[in-house]
């Protein structure tokens, strides 16, 4: 009895048709999206970071208990009572947002620096506001003296406090606005300064402070404990090897670590407890991501009785069972015997975790973004509202269908106009008040465009990676521009076509073949007696060009030997 994957490739050396197959795919909340071609079965180590990947902390709870500590420590040095009041409120902030530390607003801007939302404190800013203070609706990202980007799940917290303070300052009566901050007196109080401040705060919380306290304390309201962990990581163990690379230090590592793998039974129930660290071939804490992708820092071991660092350099082979501290990418490559591609690493880090292990290492990589869960909820449940904003495309094409150049006649579209900005509206405020983690309207925002650029996959979670075989190829999907993706498959003669564009007709189909040759014959000129091995470059017959990501064209031919 032959398999399912004999018979389908059976089916394709034959007469199966492919176009009247539908393309299976998995339960949306389980699928893992591809940007570009993986295939699993080349990768060797599976790398991953501890805070919000390995370790999920409960949303809103643990993002309201670093808004808490740090409201406290801004009171502490000084910063008004009154600010105790406020209460962290999920709906308001989003990842990837930038903040202005010259004028005070939360942006919302798309990969070339184009404003799609401002905010003011609470207000929400509109088009003229906005184009006072930022000339077509423009700023520049790459300024980063002025421009601070909140790309990850730690600034959320953050990112709300900046509107809270902003907000107090600008309609407190006690104090004065300005346009690029406020006065108390003769005290002025730039927002550079105030930002400054928050920066320190949220990094005393973190580092000295008593979050990481507070979080050990109640383990079971901030962290979200994975029961199939083990499962999936105990798989990866059969057909590669697994590393664990966090910021956080031993001691905390330990603990949040011990507490997701507190079960009773094994891998799969039936089977015997195993510690942590059973799981990983090599742990490597306090690795000061992203300066352990370039040149790093000592890689020391770490005594796990005491948690303290041990006297000296690390040398030698590989301890299974060991945790090192410090060190860089390099270094653990060679302890690993992987390095490039061989490696998929998986964190919640757009630039800590995805975007300097693929510049600086050219390795694969695998966003976890928690807020997914919820697109993919919005995208699905109000997809009436997507389906309207065809509609209304629709509508917009029918009243221009028989006008061209000569026509005088100018529709009013602007009934169908407002009902576009109504629609799109109500759209994004069902992700929250600052819109969607990945577009306003059609366009993208600058987050999306980093992980369409950076990571290889992405998923709400590296636990759907359970529901693929390791021997799967993520296939990315085409990537069309508007004239692929609004022009149907059609045949159009560009000969026909009353364009100028029609005589650059660069086909080399086997019905040009004769054509061309006999166009370059005549184009050959008889200068010398003596002429070039080569007139004219030959056809691709074998396949040459790089179609995807994990093309490997070497590895094809040794296969073939």
């Amino acid at each position: 009895m032959c398999s399912w994957s004999e018979k389908l490739n059976a089916d394709l050396s034959g007469t199966m048709d492919g176009s009247t197959m539908k393309k299976y795919r998995r339960e949306a909340y389980h699928r893992v999206f591809v940007n570009r071609s993986l295939a699993m079965e080349k990768i060797k180590c599976f790398g991953f970071d501890m805070d919000y990947t390995l370790a999920v902390y409960k949303s809103p709870e643990y993002e309201a208990l670093g808004f808490d500590l740090t409201v406290e420590r801004l009171i502490s040095i000084g910063y008004p009572q009154e600010l105790c009041n406020f209460v962290y409120d999920p709906v308001f902030p989003t990842r990837g947002l930038i903040f202005d530390t010259l004028y005070g607003n939360l942006l919302k801007v798309d990969a070339y620096g184009n404003t799609l939302v401002c905010a003011h404190g609470f207000n929400f800013m509109k088009g003229p506001e906005i184009r006072e203070q930022y000339p077509n609706k423009f700023i520049q990202r790459d300024d980063t003296e002025r421009f601070y980007i909140l790309n990850t799940l730690f600034n959320l917290p953050e990112t709300y406090l900046f509107a809270c303070l902003v907000d107090f300052f600008t309609n407190c009566p006690r104090y004065t606005s300005c346009e690029t901050g406020f006065k108390d007196g003769d005290l002025f109080m730039s927002y550079k300064s105030m930002f400054q401040d928050v920066r320190e705060a949220v990094d005393w919380v973190h580092y000295k402070g008593s979050l990481k306290e507070k979080t050990l304390e109640n383990l079971v309201s901030y962290v979200v404990k994975e029961p199939k962990l083990a499962l999936l990581l105990s798989r990866m163990n059969e057909v590669g090897k697994v590393f664990l690379v966090t910021n956080s230090d031993y001691t905390y590592t330990n603990k949040i670590m011990t507490y997701m793998f507190d079960f009773a039974h094994g891998p799969k129930p039936g089977t015997p407890h195993r510690p942590w660290q059973s799981y990983f071939d090599l742990v490597v804490v306090d690795a000061r991501k992203p300066l352990f992708f370039s040149e790093g820092t000592v890689l020391r071991q770490v005594d796990k009785a005491t948690g303290h660092l041990k006297i000296g350099t690390h040398t030698g082979p590989l301890q299974h069972g060991i945790v090192y501290s410090g060190g860089s990418s390099d270094i653990m490559g060679d302890l690993l015997g992987a390095k490039g591609k061989d490696i998929l690493y998986i964190g919640d880090h757009i630039f800590g975790d995805i975007l300097k292990s693929k510049k600086r290492q050219g390795w694969r990589t695998f966003l976890v973004i928690p807020e997914l869960a919820q697109e993919l909820h919005v995208w699905t449940d109000k997809s009436t509202l997507f389906e309207e904003l065809q509609s209304l495309d629709v509508f917009l094409a029918e009243l221009y269908k028989h006008l061209d150049s000569s026509s005088n006649e100018r529709p009013d579209i602007s009934a169908i106009q407002r009902r576009i900005k109504k629609v799109t509206h109500d759209m994004d405020m069902c992700y929250g008040m600052m819109g969607s983690l990945f577009r306003s309207g059609s366009r993208q925002t600058l987050f999306a465009s980093q992980v369409m650029r950076y990571a290889d996959l992405y998923a709400a979670s590296f636990i759907n990676l359970l529901y693929y075989p390791f021997s799967y190829l993520f296939r990315a999907a085409h990537v069309l521009m508007p004239h692929e993706s609004t022009v149907e498959h059609s045949h159009v003669d560009i000969n026909d076509v009353e364009s100028p564009m029609a005589t650059r007709n660069r086909s080399t189909s086997s019905m040009d073949i004769k054509d061309t040759e006999y166009k370059r014959h005549h184009l050959t000129r008889s200068v010398s007696e003596i002429k070039p091995p080569n007139l004219f470059p030959q056809t691709p017959q074998e396949i040459t060009h790089c179609h995807d990501e994990d093309d490997d064209e070497e590895e094809e031919e040794e296969e073939e030997e």
